[in-house]
């Protein structure tokens, strides 16, 4: 494993970790749905290494795009209270601000340290994306159309929960 590749698993597995543990302790549930976000987008940096760009996409696509709008959706209808919302000006955030920085500056120094050989263009890969399609809309079609209903029922009964609050 080349160094850079080592220095960048290691940014997103500790990048990972951090946003997890920041997820655990943020009391506003609103912040604790971003610092998830940031958690799936890490993740989905270690997928792309693994030659994963398909799930990768899928990553950002499903959990940290349309899961998490449903849940910052859910938790305002629910009005689940307001805590600090963003604390960025905590002396933790301005320290892990300035790792992150650090972190980019040496990768950016690695890579123009390094010589990048010419690489001949490699034959497109086989299509990935033709079989999961395939296999979800043929063979577990039932699945699919009852996990979106069930995400439907979480909604309306989220949608019902606060009206039920707001007129009483």
């Amino acid at each position: 494993m080349s160094s850079l590749l080592r220095f960048e698993f290691y940014l997103f597995a500790l990048l990972a970790i951090a946003s997890a543990l920041c997820f655990v302790t943020r009391k506003s549930p609103v912040a604790a749905a971003l610092w998830l976000v940031n958690v799936m987008f890490a993740l989905s940096g270690l997928y792309v290494m693994l030659d994963a760009p398909f799930v990768a996409a899928i990553q950002v696509l499903v959990y940290a795009g349309a899961i998490m709008v449903v849940f910052v959706f859910v938790v305002m209808l629910l009005n689940l209270g307001s805590g600090e919302v963003a604390d960025v000006r905590s002396v933790g955030a301005r320290l892990g601000a300035g790792a992150v920085g650090i972190a980019l500056a040496a990768l950016v120094l690695m890579v123009l340290r390094d010589k990048i050989p010419a690489v001949d263009y490699a034959p497109a890969s086989d299509n990935v994306v033709t079989p999961i399609a395939a296999a979800l809309f043929n063979d577990y079609l039932i699945a699919f159309e009852v996990t979106s209903l069930v995400l439907l029922v979480a909604v309306v009964g989220a949608v019902v929960l606060a009206k039920r609050r707001v007129s009483a």
